[in-house]
């Protein structure tokens, strides 16, 4: 279990602050000028911080830094909402634990989405798992999986398209 750190202290709450106002239009951007997804993913990104899923290491800029957490918070958003768009929500179902009393008709599907997980080959299976299941990007999947980023595109890329043809 992750130890919930100290709250952000002054001087970095300081340039947050003094940096929010181009944060904010770096969020919009990122969103496609959608006040309130920018408004969501700003949020989500600052509670990233104070909660540890994000931390500044002083390697770059606080700016850049902060940049990038709202660039791959905004991503992860839109990530979320295509899988739910296309119904591929379905996989988070299928690796979760059956309850006993679960519908049969949602256990025919858990049933259905892992023979069609079966069915992809095993560097699709990993790769999907990876960035869907675990909220790994394709990227961390690809140094995951001992593999170029590119492989790691190309078996996802092929692996949804697959997927999505065995759930029709």
């Amino acid at each position: 279990m992750r130890e919930r750190p100290a709250l952000i202290d002054r001087a970095l709450a300081g340039e947050l602050a003094g940096i929010h106002p181009a944060s904010f239009a770096w969020a919009l951007t990122c969103c496609g000028f959608d006040r309130q997804e920018a408004e969501d993913v700003l949020q989500t990104a600052y509670l990233k911080m104070l909660d540890g899923r994000a931390r500044f290491d002083g390697r770059s800029s606080l700016k850049t830094w902060l940049f990038a957490v709202v660039r791959r918070t905004a991503v992860d958003l839109r990530r979320r909402r295509w899988v739910a768009s296309l119904g591929l929500e379905r996989l988070f179902a299928a690796f979760a634990p059956a309850s006993s009393d679960e519908p049969a008709m949602e256990s025919d599907e858990r049933a259905r989405v892992r023979a069609a997980l079966a069915r992809l080959s095993r560097r699709q299976r990993e790769v999907l798992d990876l960035v869907f299941y675990h909220d790994f990007t394709v990227e961390e999947a690809a140094r995951i999986m001992n593999v170029s980023v590119g492989a790691a595109r190309v078996h996802y890329q092929r692996g949804k398209a697959r997927l999505r043809g065995e759930l029709r």
